[in-house]
């Protein structure tokens, strides 16, 4: 069991909240989690669900999150714009979610760097773009005009990834610094999502983490991977199925010394344990941010 105060925070309320997300560690909040984490409402920081489950008119999901909402500050992350994607970029999609910050006021909202459909289907995977100076200056359009339909910034999330294109011209993290720098957006840095695609193609983690702008990184996240063995290759794989891995933490702590202190987010999405391992994956995560602040 997690001790109930292990995860307080002076910036944890725990009711009449403002929208902000504070400097402090938070969970992904997964359906299978939803009777007891009400029932108990345990002192995590905040709470950040996926937006296109709530796209509904109405409904028991709404009226659960409602009653949440009462009691932590929320953040919503989206896996369905599609910023890359050269379809036309998916209004309707933008208005659901447009009405689910109206109704919840969310902290953050964010979705991928990434394109996750064509021909008008969605293809239920996060895929990288090309980094090209084309790509960029398409993707920071697409950018732009959701963040005015929106009202609102966004963040956008670095993927993990598994393979490269030969034409890409700008390191990955110089291509994320300038679309938020041209379009106005934050970054979510996923911490695991650099450690799995610097294994999977051979780079230095610490030159993502150094080189992107400190200024606009305004949330990190944290999750668990697996590593599948093809022949003599390793291929890891950003599953969100396990623990924290410990090269992920540690690379966790040199992200805060380079950044300093962020909102943090611990995503478990399949295999999913018992809330109090989840909770536990928080406490580590916020003492590492007290270690920082102190």
């Amino acid at each position: 069991m997690v001790a109930e105060g292990h995860l307080r925070t002076s910036g944890w309320r725990p009711a009449g909240l403002v929208p902000g997300i504070p400097v402090a560690a938070g969970i992904g909040l997964r359906h299978a989690h939803f009777d007891e984490l009400t029932e108990r409402l345990p002192s995590v920081a905040w709470l950040e669900v996926h937006g296109e489950n709530f796209f509904a008119a109405g409904g028991p999901p709404l009226d659960y999150l409602r009653g949440v909402r009462e009691h932590y500050p929320l953040s919503v992350h989206c896996v369905g714009l599609s910023l890359g994607s050269t379809d036309p970029l998916d209004t309707r999609h933008v208005q659901a979610l447009a009405g689910v910050i109206e109704q919840f006021e969310p902290g953050l909202v964010s979705d991928h760097l990434c394109w996750s459909s064509a021909g008008g289907r969605h293809l239920h995977d996060l895929l990288p773009l090309p980094y090209t100076e084309e790509a960029l200056a398409h993707v920071v359009a697409r950018i732009e005009a959701v963040q005015e339909q929106l009202g609102c910034t966004i963040l956008v999330e670095n993927v993990s990834s598994y393979l490269r294109y030969k034409h890409s011209t700008i390191p990955e993290w110089e291509f994320i610094g300038a679309v938020a720098e041209r379009s106005g957006c934050g970054i979510l840095l996923d911490v695991n999502n650099i450690y799995v695609s610097a294994r999977n193609h051979g780079f230095d983690p610490l030159d993502y983490v150094q080189g992107v702008p400190a200024a606009a990184v305004g949330e990190i996240h944290l999750a668990g991977h697996a590593v599948n063995r093809i022949g003599t290759r390793e291929v890891y794989i950003d599953d969100h199925g396990d623990r924290v891995a410990e090269s992920v933490w540690s690379l966790y702590g040199q992200t805060l010394e380079q950044l300093g202190p962020r909102p943090v987010l611990v995503e478990w999405d399949t295999r999913l344990p018992a809330l109090d391992t989840l909770l536990a994956e928080a406490v580590r995560a916020q003492s590492y941010l007290n270690d920082r602040a102190a």
